[in-house]
């Protein structure tokens, strides 16, 4: 999927570093949110958009970061960043770490809300939280978030359709 998401890169030169200095300013928030909604963990999150910008950084000269806009091409990069972690995760069962700073207490309270979202949404079919996510959490446009899944628009319309009508019927259930 991946592989539909990344465009030749301009046959100007590479990007220099204060450009994707500016890039990161521009999305690091975006994708961090991203990633911890997913996650529902603060320093997995960090990780994940770290991982992210380090690959973006990687790819430099074989996509084009400065002419469509990056952002989903950028959540395209976390989705299946994060799809390989909890691969990773199954395999070896590795227990994450929680942050001990001053807000340890609102970290906590902030994991455990996300937690009972994500309690939620695993009832949905993975197609349609990808979507669900995307659009409603990342808040892409329809086409922006196809072209992070590497689907057609009317396909993420479908499937937020069917994520949102799951929605409704779990919550009248309980």
């Amino acid at each position: 999927m991946l592989a539909t998401l990344v465009q030749p890169a301009a046959s100007t030169a590479s990007p220099t570093p204060e450009r994707f200095g500016e890039l990161f300013e521009e999305h690091a928030n975006a994708v961090y949110n991203f990633c911890f909604r997913r996650l529902a963990d603060w320093a997995m999150a960090e990780d994940m958009t770290s991982a992210v910008f380090l690959e973006a950084w990687r790819r430099r000269d074989r996509v084009d970061l400065f002419g469509e806009p990056p952002l989903p091409w950028l959540l395209g990069v976390a989705t299946n960043l994060m799809r390989n972690h909890r691969r990773s995760l199954r395999f070896h069962a590795v227990a994450s770490v929680p942050d001990f700073g001053d807000e340890l207490a609102e970290r906590l309270d902030a994991e455990r809300r996300m937690r009972e979202v994500l309690e939620q949404i695993a009832a949905l079919a993975p197609q349609e939280r990808e979507a669900l996510e995307l659009c409603a959490w990342a808040e892409l446009s329809y086409e922006d978030a196809a072209r992070a899944l590497g689907v057609p628009v009317g396909t993420v319309r479908s499937r937020l359709s069917r994520a949102r009508a799951h929605l409704r019927e779990l919550e009248e259930e309980r």
